[in-house]
């Protein structure tokens, strides 16, 4: 099983923190680093943040939320081994043809550690301010997802869809992946479906205390219905906080690969605090994986 750090871009946004952390990070056996994203934060909304009870985003519109494609290039120049995810990216509200450039770019620089986590977004005041209508998004995420593919796959691409069209277009470099991973994510039925539709992977919200299980096997049951592997398809989750090992291990009987674990409580000491985990959750786990 493998560990990756969460919320990375948000609790170190400051450039010389984020190259501390995410070097330690690397250096204490966490495999990837997960970032997070909104372009801009409304200050009045009335939309509902599903993931938190209160319906309210955390923190306010002061907070730093640095653009995680940005954040990590920078990350990815500082670091060796570690693989960037962006967890999630609102796929809908970006440019697929820019997006697809921009993404193949970061693979192709960083030797071919990055990965598309994306979600369609819940924000409609954001929609709004970016200038991207909120209904069909679902709809849109889907041919983006087509669309970078096609520039990906090979020279002179084409791509015909309601929101997306080009044709004899040519996109280079390639990533250096194949195919570069895109990790669906959200922990409703619609993302598990396209999880299973379209992802390589499925990363369902890590502050939820809902029922896996359930999710999982809507993934799996839509892979094999689209004809696809449901074992290709990687999952990653969060763990509970009061009980990492033993959170992990349940997770790894339900298929999952991957866990996530916020980077916070590393603020104060990044280098005692990763290492004191890695030695009391990470170790152990994989110990008891073999």
């Amino acid at each position: 099983m493998e560990f990756g750090v969460h919320f990375v871009n948000t609790v170190y946004p400051q450039p010389d923190r984020a190259a501390t952390f995410c070097q330690a990070a690397e250096r204490y056996g966490f495999t990837f680093a997960v970032t997070v994203e909104h372009v801009v934060w409304p200050t009045e909304y009335t939309s509902k943040y599903p993931y938190s009870p209160t319906g309210r985003l955390p923190g306010d519109p002061s907070t730093l939320l640095p653009d995680p494609l940005v954040w990590m290039t920078h990350a990815a120049a500082c670091t060796k081994t570690l693989r960037f995810m962006t967890g999630v990216l609102v796929l809908p509200q970006r440019n697929p043809v820019v997006l697809a450039k921009q993404l193949a770019t970061m693979d192709y620089m960083s030797g071919g550690r990055i990965e598309l986590g994306i979600g369609v977004g819940w924000l409609r005041e954001e929609f709004e301010g970016i200038g991207v209508p909120f209904a069909k998004r679902g709809k849109r995420s889907d041919e983006y997802i087509a669309a970078m593919r096609a520039l990906w796959a090979g020279d002179d691409a084409s791509y015909d869809g309601e929101f997306a069209n080009f044709t004899g277009m040519t996109c280079n470099p390639k990533p250096v992946q194949e195919p570069l991973p895109i990790v669906v994510g959200g922990n409703t039925d619609v993302a598990a479906r396209r999880a299973g539709r379209l992802g390589n992977g499925y990363f369902p919200a890590t502050g939820w205390s809902g029922d896996l299980a359930p999710l999982l096997a809507t993934v799996r049951e839509e892979a094999k219905n689209c004809g696809r592997d449901p074992d290709q398809i990687q999952i990653t989750t969060g763990l509970d906080a009061d009980d990492p090992v033993g959170s992990a291990l349940r997770m790894a009987e339900l298929g999952v690969s991957r866990v996530v674990v916020p980077s916070a409580p590393f603020r104060k000491d990044i280098d005692g605090g990763l290492e004191r985990y890695a030695a009391e959750v990470i170790a152990p786990v994989q110990e008891r994986l073999k």
